[in-house]
């Protein structure tokens, strides 16, 4: 697929889900691929007197955030929902790391009016450079609840079991109904308790995942999600009655953990694009609008490209930003395809293969064809990061150094020129910055540190090219 390899080798889509594997915590899954690691945080929520061990560190640092730990599972599970027929081999694995995270998800919201949202105290734990299976800063299990609500976090939290129920759905039809089950609880929760997550827990999750665009995004995307997973026409009814009200046509081209503005747009728009639902043809407009607001070139872009062609936004590991917009033009050029249809952005028409091409063009400058002429995944290609801002992954493995490194002794590994022992093959990195260029050392954490929402939205692109070279 990258132009500066000639083809767009498998290899790429395999290594994806290494990232997110190399971040689970408690007892390594049994298909553990990553031998470097070993055991961590087998004690979580202990101090709660609630079992909170499975699920996903978020990034280089050892803590479980759950906003994006869900937005990860949401994503993993929509890769599989529209592109898993192209997985091959790798689709198991796929399915695999989404139940290591929706087991998670499942203890984290198995009280009722209760729901865990984050273990590990993010003052103390960055204030070290330690081991996951070293950690001994503080596991604070933090949650909220009817007088503390948090409709942002619990309102992701209810698509990703939707979207992972989806995934289960012929696989394991019971587990599937467990997850709808579930997910049709939180989003009550999220819906009749509402408010910002990061203002009943503000200290503990600000400024690392503040949710700075308000939680009325996340009701429509639970809602959408929902209706996606269940065809019950309750949710229909919701997305239509609160279109306004939670303000679905706001910052049309932002796509994250944080704002589902644009993937909300776009996952509706394939039902009103199959004819099934013109009540909710509002959200194909939006979503026609998205596309016309990330054209490069077009008088209406609103979205700044560096001068090597990466889609670039403010605010720090840009990478997010380019694979998860990336994916839905891919999954919305898919579904213009199958009704025929094209989206006409002033005197351009933006046809689903042109829509193709720009996300292949992303795809191809993350692999190296950009002016470093380096890969931004990790091991993949003879030039990748070599520094990334990753604790396990730059400290020696247990293996090499069986001795304990503790908080401030990882300090002198943090700070060393040397690249990392650990080689944390498929992580991709925040990236260069607007004018291409990229600091591959640990200290810039914005460009050299992974994580797992910035894979997870690959994994669908890389199964898609590596089977439409």
């Amino acid at each position: 697929m990258a132009r500066i390899f000639g083809h767009f080798p498998a290899f790429a889509a395999i290594t994806l889900l290494f990232l997110l594997l190399a971040n689970a915590p408690a007892s390594s899954p049994p298909d553990q691929r990553i031998r470097w690691r070993k055991d961590s945080a087998l004690h979580d929520g202990a101090t709660a007197g609630v079992d909170l061990t499975g699920g996903y560190y978020d990034a280089g640092d050892n803590i479980k955030f759950g906003f994006p730990m869900a937005f990860t599972i949401t994503m993993l599970s929509w890769s599989i929902i529209d592109f898993g027929r192209n997985m091959g081999g790798e689709l198991g694995n796929a399915v695999r790391a989404v139940k290591w995270g929706t087991n998670y998800l499942l203890k984290a919201t198995a009280k009722d009016g209760i729901m865990y949202v984050q273990v590990g105290d993010p003052l103390s734990d960055h204030n070290c450079w330690e081991r996951p299976e070293d950690m001994d800063t503080l596991r604070t299990a933090y949650k909220i609840d009817v007088n503390h609500p948090g409709s942002d976090v619990a309102g992701e939290t209810a698509a990703a079991l939707a979207a992972a129920s989806i995934v289960f759905r012929s696989r394991d039809p019971a587990y599937s109904r467990l997850l709808l089950n579930r997910a049709v609880k939180v989003f009550e929760f999220a819906d009749k308790h509402r408010g910002a997550y990061s203002s009943s827990l503000h200290s503990a999750v600000c400024p690392f995942y503040c949710d700075v665009n308000g939680y009325q995004d996340e009701l429509l995307w639970g809602a959408a999600w929902l209706h996606k997973a269940s065809r019950r026409r309750e949710y229909r009814e919701y997305i239509v009655k609160n279109e306004v009200i939670l303000r679905a046509g706001d910052t049309i081209n932002e796509f994250g953990w944080d704002n589902k503005h644009a993937g909300i747009n776009v996952l509706i728009s394939k039902e009103v694009l199959m004819g099934k639902a013109e009540d909710l043809k509002s959200f194909q407009i939006n979503a026609d609008d998205f596309v016309c607001s990330v054209l490069p070139g077009f008088s209406h872009s609103q979205v700044q490209y560096s001068p090597g062609g990466l889609i670039f936004k403010a605010g720090g590991s840009n990478m997010q930003h380019v694979t998860s917009l990336s994916f839905l033009l891919l999954a919305y050029s898919n579904y213009l395809s199958h009704a025929n249809h094209a989206v006409p952005c002033g005197e351009t028409a933006a046809t689903p293969a042109l829509l193709k091409r720009l996300a292949r063009r992303q795809v191809d400058y993350i692999l190296g064809d950009n002016p470093l002429r380096m890969s931004y995944m990790v091991g993949y290609g003879s030039r990748y990061p070599q520094r990334i801002h990753h604790r396990a992954s730059s400290l020696p493995s247990v293996a090499a150094h069986p001795a304990r490194i503790g908080c401030k002794a990882g300090s002198r590994y943090y700070l060393s020129p040397n690249p990392n022992p650990n080689i944390l093959v498929g992580a991709v990195v925040g990236g260069p910055n607007s004018s291409d260029s990229f600091p591959d050392s640990r200290p810039f954490f914005q460009e050299s540190e992974p994580t797992t929402y910035i894979n997870a939205p690959l994994v669908g692109l890389l199964a898609y090219f590596s089977a439409h070279p």
